[in-house]
């Protein structure tokens, strides 16, 4: 049995089976995240090195070019760049897309392994990392307060910090400025140089006396002790009790030769919260996180924090969500005009708010139908993918106009309800069916592209190709369907005003076909002219195509000024 048939002798199964469609969609819908693009991840790997108080010049020659000669061979690899910089060597490996990273880091991981006893004892142990375009912080907030810059900090660290990082999605959150607290040793060069202690003995007294070791296990009876000594430093006369070195016997002590203070670290940046002096926080989401919900739970956190510590203020500076959330609503309401617009050029085409209503019906079942794909297949609402659904917008009804005006004519014609519903879906089915597989056949490739593009564009290709598929089934079965019952065919009422209307839009599309057809009456009888002119504009277009411009996004304007 055929689609159409199917649906007019089974209209309570079709019914439900629909309402399941739209059920499913739109619990679908109500649990899709939100996001300004679709989620891309990087083939990339980076190896950083930190070695402190070292120059560029001897970062490059002692960390970053051995770490480059052992990743080169690393299989997959396309490209290697890197940056020295003071205390830091970064090394960015480039991967071939579809190169499995957590194998690669293992390699990476092996190959820096080699190459650790060449690198100096003093520097770091080269972390490895993956680059995650979502690893930018996605908030800003400014922490101000009636407290010192140094106790404002540790306050935060102690009481703030841990609040934003437990939340789901946040995989950490930084604190810059204020006062960190540092304890500084003042040696007095006059008294080392008399002593002839020099600075390295110092600093290995500190590392000496500083620290708290195990010293094993004890056995007391019936009793096993686990021992340890306690020699981490706690209050600033310990430190200056310190022993240095003995001269002629006797010991010399750090007070003896530097002064001990309680102090902060070196100011290297400040911090100002509308004119006050504060802490800045940025808060950096989990790889695969969505960016709005962890937003919203961080302002809902900003509100508690604010009500719990009414002695700081904690203000919520920059919100990539308020851009990503304004950007997918202006694509959302973009779809949703023109739906309604459709519709509204559908009732002065067609002139029939019968036949206008079941095409109307068609298009959020389709279009809902789709949000369970994505749903299923891990899509977020973004402007990709409400883009492909507003694109499609356009195309969906073209099944259901095909096969509801072929309905329509058979019913003119004096055929029953079932009947027309039937042979006039039965007649146009192969047609839309090639049509819409057309149609899908230009989007279906991009679901096989690989690199950025296709990341970004798979999404679109499987929306728009769902939707118009969805859009078949729905002409083939609902439009039949609802045809057989609603559709009407009956000469209007002279004097009703709905006829003044009908009759007025029938003279409007009669001049404006008449007028077609005297267009191309008259390129008929020009034939070397529209030719010529047609090839003239084609080949003035191939010209232009050397001035158009390449990039992978279009410029967006966030709605802020910043002043570096």
């Amino acid at each position: 049995m055929n689609l159409p048939g199917l649906a007019i002798r089974r209209p309570v199964f079709v019914t439900v089976l629909v309402l399941i469609v739209v059920l499913l969609g739109a619990i679908s819908f109500s649990r899709l995240s939100v996001d300004l693009m679709p989620d891309i991840n990087l083939p990339t790997l980076t190896v950083r090195t930190n070695y402190t108080g070292v120059g560029p010049q001897e970062i490059e020659e002692l960390l970053t070019i051995p770490l480059e000669r052992a990743l080169s061979s690393t299989p997959g690899v396309r490209e290697i760049s890197s940056n020295s910089s003071e205390g830091s060597s970064q090394v960015r490996v480039y991967f071939e897309w579809g190169t499995d990273l957590d194998s690669a880091a293992d390699e990476l991981r092996t190959r820096v392994d080699r190459v650790r006893g060449q690198l100096p004892e003093d520097a770091d142990t080269p972390t490895i990392f993956k680059f995650d375009v979502n690893a930018f912080p996605i908030l800003f907030m400014g922490v101000s307060g009636d407290m010192g810059a140094r106790d404002l900090r540790e306050f935060v660290e102690d009481q703030i910090q841990y609040r934003f990082e437990r939340l789901a999605g946040v995989a950490q959150a930084d604190v810059w400025g204020g006062l960190q607290r540092e304890i500084h040793v003042k040696l007095n060069r006059t008294k080392m140089n008399a002593l002839k202690i020099e600075p390295a003995q110092v600093s290995a007294a500190l590392r000496r006396e500083n620290l708290n070791e195990p010293a094993g296990q004890v056995i007391e009876g019936q009793f096993e002790v686990l021992m340890r000594t306690e020699g981490e430093y706690r209050t600033l006369s310990q430190i200056a009790d310190t022993m240095v070195a003995r001269r002629d016997g006797k010991p010399v002590y750090i007070r003896e030769i530097a002064e001990v203070e309680d102090s902060h670290q070196e100011v290297r940046n400040l911090v100002r919260i509308n004119g006050r002096a504060g802490l800045r926080m940025a808060v950096r989401k989990q790889s695969g996180a969505n960016t709005v919900d962890v937003s919203r739970a961080v302002v809902h956190e900003i509100e508690r924090i604010n009500q719990d510590f009414p002695q700081i203020q904690v203000t919520a500076i920059y919100d990539t969500a308020d851009f990503i959330e304004r950007s997918v609503a202006n694509v959302r309401d973009a779809a949703f005009w023109g739906s309604i617009l459709a519709v509204i050029v559908l009732l002065l085409f067609l002139r029939n708010a019968r036949t206008t209503l079941i095409i109307a019906i068609t298009i959020p079942i389709s279009v809902i139908a789709t949000f369970g794909l994505m749903y299923f297949y891990g899509f977020t609402l973004n402007t990709v993918t409400f883009g492909g659904l507003a694109l499609g917008v356009g195309i969906l009804v073209d099944n259901s106009i095909v096969v509801l005006e072929n309905i329509f004519r058979h019913r003119q014609e004096g055929q029953g309800r079932k009947a027309s519903a039937v042979d006039g879906t039965n007649e146009v089915a192969t047609a839309i069916t090639a049509s819409t597989l057309t149609t899908i056949v230009v989007f279906l490739p991009v679901v096989f592209m690989s690199g950025v593009s296709g990341v970004m564009f798979q999404q679109l290709a499987w929306v728009v190709s769902f939707s118009l598929f969805s859009s078949l089934l729905v002409a083939l079965t609902l439009i039949p369907l609802l045809s057989s019952r609603i559709i009407r065919v009956r000469e209007p009422d002279p004097n009703h005003w709905t006829h003044r209307i009908i009759h007025g839009t029938g003279e409007m599309l009669s001049r404006l076909e008449q007028s077609y057809a005297r267009g191309i009456q008259w390129s008929l009888r020009h034939r070397l002219v529209v030719v010529t002119l047609t090839v003239a504009v084609f080949a003035g277009c191939l010209f232009l195509i050397p001035f158009i411009g390449f990039e992978l996004q279009p410029e967006t304007d966030e709605g802020e000024v910043r002043v570096s």
